[in-house]
């Protein structure tokens, strides 16, 4: 494709930029011109609009840029708009999702068998008294994945429809889901937008979703049987405050604390969970309420501000290129939530290598990050006040132990 002499794009530029200097791209670069300069007095919002508008007949999409303390404009050449696809893979992997949710939170009458293939088909004979938890999970799950879907529909940029991920016999049935971003967002408000729908319509699920499943549930004692396995969810400070608005306590309550402090205590077992409160009170959870502990665990690990994740795009947005030293403090944190219990109790039974995989993604993840076609444009107040709210609430839903194994 030919595009207009450089006459032209010099003067469609100029409108909203003091150029300073001009260097003509290539194939090799990836663009057709780079004008370096300041913008022009106004909003940096508009002046990419009305450059993109006027260029956009061309074949042309300009990208906003800072280098070295300068505005930096590039022209490349527009990427085709996305192929329509047919989302037969995603409804493919939802009903299988469905099914395997449903038979994680399958409870079946009476005792299981001994064999493990009689176990099976005790299961699958149950499965259709797991709806309540599929319900409250898939609920949480798609108010979530809509969340980014229908922003990015909202601010016309493409993206798939969610793509489930059924993990079978396992806690919860799925490993989660996930949007493909199709296009890239305008600049970092579209782009803070997209990041923070997800969370906030996911909440909107599970917090009500989590109080109406601590009421359906009992009160009972921590037992452990050899060889049945089990485990205690990770307490979150809302968790924590959740589970006390409806049973009037701070749970698990252990049988002693060993002679320390209730704030030594606490603080032990909200970082490290240790010790163990064996034979202590505690929630016997009811299905919708392990949906909703679940939903919280699936937002406080989208907040994690690094990278492509949820929480990235919002402190990206908030600190902008500063969000990029908090790689080295976060994945420190976390090593040092793993081995808290070690330093504690001394014991290399009681490290905490949940983190570890979570440690190994974000060294994919947490390293690289969207980039908006206009990185210049800041958020506005309104965004600021609702990014910074959105740390505190990463804060109150993170779990340093996010599970605690019995036995």
């Amino acid at each position: 494709m030919s595009f207009p002499e450089p006459e032209i794009l010099n003067s469609l530029v100029a409108r909203v930029f003091r150029i300073d200097d001009v260097t003509t791209g290539d194939h090799q670069t990836g663009w057709i011109v780079r004008y370096r300069g300041q913008l022009l007095d106004g909003d940096s919002a508009t002046a990419y609009d009305l450059l993109a508008d006027s260029v956009r007949s061309y074949g042309i999409t300009p990208l906003f840029r800072k280098e070295e303390g300068r505005h930096v404009i590039y022209l490349a050449p527009s990427v085709p708009e996305a192929k329509k696809r047919l989302p037969t893979l995603n409804i493919v992997l939802f009903i299988i999702t469905v099914f395997s949710v449903m038979l994680a939170g399958a409870m079946p009458e009476g005792e299981p068998p001994a064999s493990q293939g009689a176990q099976m088909l005790w299961l699958l004979g149950g499965i259709l008294t797991g709806w309540p938890f599929a319900v409250s999970l898939l609920g949480i799950l798609l108010a979530h994945e809509f969340g980014h879907y229908l922003m990015s529909r909202h601010h016309k940029t493409a993206a798939t429809l969610p793509y489930f991920i059924p993990l079978p016999f396992s806690l919860l049935g799925t490993m989660g889901a996930f949007i493909q971003m199709q296009g890239i967002p305008k600049n970092k408000r579209i782009l803070f937008d997209i990041g923070i729908a997800g969370p906030l319509a996911g909440l909107a699920v599970t917090v009500p979703v989590l109080l109406f499943g601590l009421w359906l549930s009992p009160l009972g004692p921590i037992d452990y049987v050899a060889g049945q396995g089990g485990f205690l969810e990770g307490n979150s400070l809302f968790y924590l405050f959740a589970k006390y608005v409806v049973f009037g306590k701070m749970l698990p309550a252990p049988l002693s604390m060993d002679g320390v402090s209730p704030v030594i205590y606490w603080l032990k077992y909200y970082f490290a969970g240790i010790p163990v409160p064996y034979g202590g009170l505690d929630v016997q959870l009811h299905p919708v309420a392990l949906a909703g502990w679940a939903g919280l665990l699936v937002t406080a690990l989208n907040l994690i501000p690094l990278g492509t994740l949820d929480g990235g795009h919002v402190a990206f947005g908030i600190f902008g290129e500063k969000a990029h030293r908090a790689f080295s403090y976060v994945i420190g944190f976390l090593i040092f939530l793993s081995v808290l219990p070690f330093l504690l109790t001394f014991s290399l039974d009681s490290i905490n290598y949940s983190w570890f995989l979570w440690i190994v993604i974000l060294q994919w993840l947490g390293r690289v990050r969207s980039i908006p076609l206009d990185d210049i444009t800041s958020l506005d107040p309104r965004r600021r006040a609702l990014g910074y709210f959105m740390l505190i609430v990463f804060i109150l839903v993170f779990s340093p132990v996010p599970m605690v194994l019995l036995g």
